[in-house]
């Protein structure tokens, strides 16, 4: 088994610089392609055990989201997993499956195997995991969402411009009664984009009521449920706007189900995932959130973190979404 001596004399540096660059410390470029060659050549594999019980590192990052099986949890996972390994971290990934008893009980788990750093996807208002982050030494990154309550680095969407934008487009297409399915009450994405839809509603003078906010949980049935409660109504809305992937996917079901021809009959604007956008007949009209940039600035400021190289202020950054225009809107 290769050592670092052997990569010392492969590359003629010195056994410092090289340890430097197997602990995730910044070398000059020209001498961090020369190591990757070399670590690939001598197929040197290092000792992560001994490595941190020296260091008191374990080069280990903790990804703590609701859930695995949602395309826009596991497309930012990549994204962040691609960033951590690029700067020589592993991941150990937990997912809660939207229950905030399973969020404390994944938290500690991480925390108690020593990874470095979290990237965390709270699951909002509810969290039970307070205590636990206040008490821990561990710098946190949320990602997607934070709760009231704790300050530290979060990296989000703009969530309430994506919902004003969005009524606003349609308002411009000549719509008045906008539906909207959010989804559930207490989360921090949904309660921003109801708050941005709310505030559409008021400064484009849209109908008011009530009965036009449907919640859904983010899953594709409630997505179905809720488009089936637009349908049904006496005076339905000309318009409805999805505010997640699988709840699009639901509401184009029902749609689908209940022969409803798309504009002529709604108009509908869903979220995320452009391929399934361009799929579709008529292609979709769609929100999309910068998930490659969310997902490395969230890895940078845990890294400017757990380098030192942050100062005592909390950092909060916002990504604005881009709304894709296609075929799905009707003017009207």
């Amino acid at each position: 088994m290769s050592t670092i001596k052997d990569i010392a004399k492969y590359t003629g540096l010195s056994v410092a610089t090289i340890s430097k660059y197997l602990n995730g410390g910044n070398v000059l470029p020209e001498n961090r392609k020369l190591l990757e060659k070399a670590v690939k050549k001598l197929d040197y594999r290092m000792n992560h055990i001994a490595r941190g019980l020296k260091t008191r590192k374990s080069l280990t990052v903790g990804v703590l989201i609701p859930r695995l099986n949602n395309i826009f949890y596991s497309t930012l996972i990549s994204h962040i997993e691609i960033a951590l390994s690029a700067a020589g971290y592993s991941t150990i990934i937990c997912a809660y499956q939207d229950d905030p008893d399973t969020e404390l009980a994944r938290l500690d788990f991480l925390l108690g195997k020593g990874v470095d750093g979290l990237l965390f996807i709270p699951l909002g208002s509810s969290s039970k995991c307070f205590n636990l982050l206040t008490a821990s030494n561990v710098p946190v990154v949320m990602v997607d969402r934070t709760f009231e309550g704790i300050e530290c680095d979060a990296v989000l969407s703009d969530n309430f411009g994506a919902a004003y934008n969005t009524a606003g487009y349609l308002s411009q297409n000549g719509h008045r009664r906008i539906g909207v399915i959010l989804g559930p009450e207490g989360v921090y994405t949904a309660d921003e984009r109801h708050q941005g839809y709310t505030q559409a509603v008021r400064d484009f003078n849209l109908d008011p009521e009530p009965e036009l906010i449907q919640r859904g949980n983010y899953g594709i049935d409630s997505g179905r449920s809720c488009m089936e409660k637009f349908l049904s109504m006496k005076n339905r809305p000309s318009a409805v706007f999805v505010t997640n992937y699988e709840m699009t996917i639901g509401a184009i079901i029902a749609l689908e189900y209940g022969n409803i021809k798309i504009p002529d009959e709604v108009s509908i604007i869903g979220f995320d995932n452009l391929e399934l956008a361009q799929t579709i007949k008529p292609p979709l009209t769609i929100v999309t959130q910068r998930l490659n940039k969310i997902a490395v600035e969230a890895v940078k400021l845990l890294l400017d973190r757990l380098r030192g190289n942050s100062g005592d202020n909390v950092t909060v950054k916002k990504f604005s979404t881009e709304l894709i225009v296609r075929d799905s809107v009707k003017r009207i």
